[in-house]
């Protein structure tokens, strides 16, 4: 369990914000859980100043099947070893399995989970209150709504967003809006809660300086670039001049635009092949079927890219502490 307890035997759990990143899952040769990669990028993860971590669509959850998911979750606690927020993905076609994978989280000892809409399905705004709020009846925990829509599925109109928080209150429900313009969308649901919305951003570091300006509380990035994304959120907080910021923002967002042109497949391709190249995985295999696999002329960009950001990440310049 992640999760100590007060005295009068209520779980103290662990608080969601600041980077959370996103956990890749490794699979070995025979397409099974890779356990001894997975616990090696979970150690860096908080080696590097990480707050928590979770699953999402990186994790390749949608090609997991149940028994994997409900691995996947134990493995996640029992590796964090309470160094940290952990939160999974229970989103699912149905309201009653994404209610199973939500139990079955708050059982297994996690702080939180995180779910998007059916992707199957347009859903009335009337009905995606409905399931959101299926799930949160179903625990304790807090429950982060996810419009993954700048990629997959439709987005959530923000009066989904209203409704839910003022049903249940910013501690019960926070929010992970990406659907496009992502700033201008962050700022309306800001406003339109009137600063009580807990907000998210997942644009894997290119678009965190201006999110970070709008008012978000954290960050859910990828692995791959994760000592740059946690160096960068520590020099927003201290409110480094433009030039720090700049020096990190740049070259992260460089290679996140790489992989942006291909979607999904490009963020899982690109962040795989980068998690190798750092000894993390030992393979940057992913689940098939894909749309998309990185080409020679991309991994060389990549790694062009990937030597100056690692450069500017070890410049004694750039905020540690």
């Amino acid at each position: 369990m992640t999760n100590t307890h007060s005295p009068n035997g209520s779980p103290c759990r662990h608080s969601l914000a600041g980077v959370l990143p996103i956990v890749h899952v490794p699979f070995d040769a025979r397409d099974r859980i890779d356990t001894v990669d997975l616990k090696r990028e979970i150690d860096w993860i908080f080696a590097v100043g990480a707050n928590g971590l979770g699953t999402g669509m990186v994790s390749e959850v949608m090609r997991l099947d149940a028994d994997e998911r409900l691995r996947l979750t134990d493995l996640l606690v029992e590796f964090t070893a309470g160094r940290g927020a952990v939160f999974v993905s229970v989103g699912a076609e149905s309201t009653g399995v994404a209610r199973g994978h939500a139990v079955t989280a708050e059982r297994a000892g996690c702080d939180a989970l995180m779910a998007v809409p059916p992707m199957a399905t347009r859903l009335s705004s009337e009905a995606l209150v409905g399931y959101f709020s299926g799930i949160a009846d179903s625990v304790s925990l807090p429950l982060i709504v996810q419009d993954a829509s700048g990629y997959l599925g439709q987005p959530i109109p923000l009066a989904v967003y209203i409704q839910l928080l003022d049903r249940y209150g910013h501690d019960k429900i926070l929010f992970k809006p990406e659907a496009s313009p992502l700033g201008p969308n962050l700022s309306k649901l800001r406003d339109a809660s009137e600063g009580r919305a807990k907000i998210f951003e997942g644009s894997g570091g290119i678009l965190l300086v201006d999110s970070y300006r709008r008012g978000i509380i954290g960050t859910m990035p990828g692995v791959d670039l994760l000592d740059a994304v946690v160096a960068l959120w520590r020099a927003l907080e201290a409110e480094e001049d433009g030039d720090a910021i700049y020096r990190l923002s740049l070259p992260i967002s460089a290679i996140v635009a790489l992989q942006m042109q291909a979607g999904l497949d490009g963020f899982l391709a690109i962040e795989k092949y980068l998690l190798v190249k750092r000894g993390l995985f030992s393979s940057a295999r992913r689940r098939e079927p894909n749309g998309w696999s990185l080409d020679d002329e991309t991994a060389s960009e990549i790694d062009r890219l990937f030597v100056r950001l690692a450069e500017t990440v070890a410049s004694p310049c750039v905020t540690r502490s």
